[in-house]
């Protein structure tokens, strides 16, 4: 039992990378934009919480490459995505802001994604385990000099960094623009452009589809639910304060299938309509992170926000296939500090499983509507804890541009915001249905969390 929940180590590292080429990229081809054309971006594309880059990063072994019988060159995956970002051609334009203050993609010269041929003397035997996010990976995803936070606007919208190493390994730093796609959206790129640089050729599949017009607010607008996922909350806890200005730390956690089972079983709410493991996992990963930080005062509200895939939700009319926009919604669970730490798992749960099945069609127009009124400026943290989901992209499938699946693919670092937690896919097969947490917490609460994230083993044996 011991090993249901294995904390996973990394290696504080100091990689030096040489920026050997810079290339941009245009599409190989003729596209349906011309200078000067815009296209339309939808209110689930420009809420304040889409306006940034994911950062993902994919590493591949030497040895895969020699069983496909084909050396890996940076410039076939270059010239993959010039043939990918025909039929993706949104992703070779820029964003720019309107009158309103909403985003739209425009397209001029000189426009195009960023490709980055990189190098370093490090073999990555050098970088240690490879099967959980180390912060000390950022060198491998490209960044400008003096880059702002959150900078968007004219920026390309796909940058790639290819860093060969000694070993002839090698890894590809990924940032994608979330206003033009969600993970689905993004894995659908990045799956068409693996099976081009495969294949040599084009290769969608599904045909890429825009229709962001699918998204346009109800005129006039009818907002309908409270939507306390965007509400400004006053912020005096001291939940914000512990991880902001102390400096938080991310911890990784292998979570056992076992594991999962088990939590599942013991937090099925008293009602008889029961929970998912999501619920099951989201309410106690809450629940232990919340008492591990000590979080005052306890009649303070806190909420639990996640993102919910509402393609299903579509039905009159559905979705065409191919789109690849932005279609999730954020559900929100709301407690204060004394209920959640001192409710049982089962009540946790039932309002984890109420926030997700709240997010239904009429929530979704509602959202789009919310943010056509009053359009969020910044994100609020205040009492927040933001769960997202990553076991259901298929990102180590989604990424064999010919050399064999990727050893690694995931986020690197989660604490320039660190009141995120993520569910990762594990990279171990051997380890079933496994899944890698991670989370930020302040140094001193990180002993109490892996505790009380291992209480109920201590419960069951």
């Amino acid at each position: 039992m011991a090993s249901w929940i294995q904390e996973l180590q990394f290696p504080h590292l100091n990689i030096p990378v040489r920026h050997d080429h810079f290339h941009t990229v245009e599409p190989e081809s003729p596209i349906p934009a011309a200078h000067g054309d815009c296209l339309y971006l939808s209110n689930l594309d420009d809420m304040i919480g889409a306006r940034v880059f994911t950062p993902t990063l994919y590493f591949f072994e030497a040895n895969n490459q020699s069983s496909s019988g084909r050396k890996f060159e940076p410039k076939i995956l270059r010239d993959a995505l010039a043939k990918v970002l025909v039929p993706y051609y949104p992703f070779s334009g820029r964003l720019r802001e309107t009158q309103n203050g909403k985003l739209e993609v425009f397209f001029g010269p000189k426009q195009g994604a960023l490709f980055v041929e990189a190098s370093s003397e490090m073999e990555m035997s050098d970088l240690g385990n490879l099967t959980v996010p180390n912060p000390a990976w950022i060198p491998l995803i490209f960044r400008y000099p003096y880059e702002e936070a959150y900078k968007v606007i004219d920026m390309p919208l796909v940058i790639a960094q290819v860093t060969r190493f000694k070993c002839g390994g090698f890894s590809l730093g990924l940032r994608l623009c979330h206003c033009l796609c969600d993970g689905l959206g993004a894995m659908q790129f990045v799956s068409a452009w693996a099976a081009t640089a495969r294949s040599g050729s084009l290769v969608t599949d599904p045909a890429p589809c825009w229709d962001r017009e699918f998204f346009r607010p109800r005129d006039p607008p009818k907002v309908q639910f409270r939507h306390v996922e965007f509400t400004k909350i006053d912020d005096s806890s001291s939940l914000t304060k512990t991880l902001w200005q102390t400096k938080a730390v991310q911890k990784c956690y292998r979570i056992s299938d076992e594991y999962q089972t088990l939590i599942k079983s013991l937090a099925q709410p008293t009602d008889g309509q029961g929970c998912t493991a999501f619920d099951a996992m989201a309410a106690h990963v809450w629940r232990s992170w919340v008492r591990a930080l000590d979080v005052k005062p306890l009649d303070y509200e806190l909420r639990l926000t996640f993102s919910v895939n509402a393609r299903p939700k579509l039905i009159n009319p559905s979705l065409k296939d191919g789109f690849y926009g932005n279609v999730v919604c954020l559900a929100c669970s709301t407690a204060t500090v004394s209920q959640v730490i001192n409710g049982d798992l089962p009540e946790t749960t039932q309002l984890v499983r109420e926030a997700r099945k709240g997010v239904t069609e009429e929530y979704l127009r509602s959202t789009i509507d919310y943010i056509e009124v009053d359009r969020p400026q910044r994100l609020e943290f205040a009492g927040k804890l933001m769960i997202t989901q990553w076991t259901r992209f298929g990102m180590y499938e989604s990424a064999d541009f010919g050399w064999g699946l990727p050893i690694y693919a995931g986020p690197i670092d989660l604490t320039p915001t660190p009141q995120v937690c993520v569910f990762l896919p594990d990279s171990n097969e051997s380890l079933g249905r496994s899944m890698v947490l991670c989370i930020c917490l302040s140094e001193s609460a990180a002993a109490r969390f892996k505790e009380y994230l291992s209480e109920v083993l201590t419960l069951n044996l």
